[in-house]
């Protein structure tokens, strides 16, 4: 039977990954498939570099580096008709939409671990790999080496899914584990971050929520069957956080992690990222370091929890060699029998709408700095009792002393479910007290 021929498109970290994973383990895979499988075209901005990073391979019995044809130019490997399947490993989303978009012209299969493209553009490429009877595969797209994708478009297939939590970015885990574990600020922890290689010299797409809006996106839309939807996400990061919150979360039995979140609900379905407290015990409150975690529930089989690494040259390798390894099986097969790539059938999928941020319902941890004196505790119950809101636990931290007349002090407040429209209009009401000397701090609170 002949092999499966692949194009490779960038030899960055995932790139070079992929090239020595499918090297190193290929008899493994062939037993697998029943099929060779090669990267025989590679496309580079630096071909010289690539000549030498393929040829400073050591895994024995691998196979001869000089085979595979290197160029600078993407469009000789996507237009490469011996080729199957293109793997894009070159990020972003410009060139990355044009050169997937012409690959599945050309009809070639693609294997992707491109978040951002999907999340932005997932819904006009399936459609394409559907018109062009090809397929796209992305289990590396979300949470790394963690075969989430698998799971929630096949393993769970039987269920009714009704939400999913996940840290499914590494870098916030970090952070957030050094300011709770060592008492640290943001901009220190970062800076710890950036030192070991966790966080990019322009960290914006991890601490700002983006990229794992971007995966919880994907995941929402494969959950629910409705369509990607990234522009209707609600998403805060973790920049704002201070050590002082972390710290009283912790006293009050909770721990801050950034989740992203997407829940189904009668009025509609959830989609948002946002630092959120949790309690201490529970099984996401104990991912620390750069790893991710996604727990699912749903009816039939209850929670079900996917640990690992998230990023990382080699397990993002994983998941895309497995992806490699299964359009290789169904390289032949009728497209109209495949799995779809958003789980539903696309006849199917639900125009059931994504709700704003003022229609959530959860509970709220809220810290307000007051002028401590007689009657402040009084007005600010007052304001959550006229909005319907009820007080689950409060905690008053000892005055300090400003002058021999005044004391300040932080006054933090845990709700029990609310929805965020009430819950904001009681803020602003709050933060027009003469006693509030601060702006009202607000985060979410999740039992799960």
């Amino acid at each position: 039977m002949d092999s499966i021929k692949i194009g490779l498109l960038g030899l960055g970290t995932v790139g070079h990954a992929v090239f020595e994973v499918l090297r190193r383990n290929r008899k493994e895979i062939q037993r697998r498939v029943g099929r060779y499988i090669e990267i025989t075209g590679v496309a580079v901005r630096n071909v010289d570099r690539a000549q030498a990073l393929l040829h400073s391979n050591t895994t024995p019995d691998a196979d001869n580096a000089q085979t595979v044809r290197i160029t600078a130019d993407p469009y000789t490997i996507i237009n490469d008709p011996d080729i199957d399947i293109i793997i894009e490993a070159i990020g972003g989303i410009d060139p990355a939409r044009e050169y997937v978009l012409h690959a599945l012209d050309q009809g070639k299969h693609v294997v992707t671990a491109n978040k951002a493209l999907l999340a932005l553009h997932g819904d006009a490429i399936f459609t394409k790999a559907r018109e062009t009877g090809r397929m796209v595969a992305f289990e590396a797209a979300v949470a790394g080496g963690i075969p989430i994708i698998k799971v929630l478009r096949e393993g769970l297939a039987g269920n009714h899914i009704e939400w999913i939590a996940g840290i499914i970015n590494g870098t916030t885990n970090f952070i957030l584990s050094q300011m709770r574990d060592q008492g640290v600020d943001f901009a220190t922890a970062l800076a710890q971050a950036q030192r070991l290689g966790y966080a990019e010299a322009d960290p914006t797409f991890d601490v700002e929520g983006i990229d794992a809006a971007h995966k919880i996106t994907l995941m929402s839309a494969i959950a629910f069957g409705v369509p990607v939807q990234f522009d209707r996400a609600h998403i805060e990061g973790i920049s704002g956080l201070t050590a002082r919150d972390i710290r009283y979360a912790e006293e009050l039995g909770y721990c801050v992690k950034l989740l992203g979140i997407t829940r189904r609900t009668a009025e509609g379905i959830e989609l948002r990222v946002h630092p959120t407290l949790i309690p201490a015990r529970h099984l996401l409150a104990n991912v620390d370091g750069a790893m991710n975690a996604v727990l699912v529930q749903a009816d039939a089989v209850g929670q079900t929890l996917y640990y690992g690494k998230g990023a990382g040259g080699e397990p993002t390798a994983s998941s895309v060699v497995a992806d490699v390894v299964d359009v290789a099986r169904l390289h032949t097969a009728d497209p109209e029998h495949r799995v779809p790539h958003l789980a539903f059938q696309p006849e199917s999928v639900s125009d059931l709408p994504i709700l704003s941020l003022d229609e959530v319902v959860t509970r709220y941890y809220l810290r307000l700095r007051v002028m401590d004196h007689a009657g402040v505790l009084a007005e600010i119950t007052s304001i959550l009792a006229e909005h319907g809101i009820s007080i689950d636990a409060l905690l008053q931290k000892e005055a300090q002393t400003l002058n021999e007349l005044a004391k300040e002090t932080d006054l933090i407040v845990l709700t029990h479910s609310t929805i965020e429209e009430d819950l904001n209009a009681a803020v602003e009401q709050m933060q027009g007290l003469p006693s509030v000397i601060a702006p009202v701090i607000r985060l979410r609170l999740e039992t799960l």
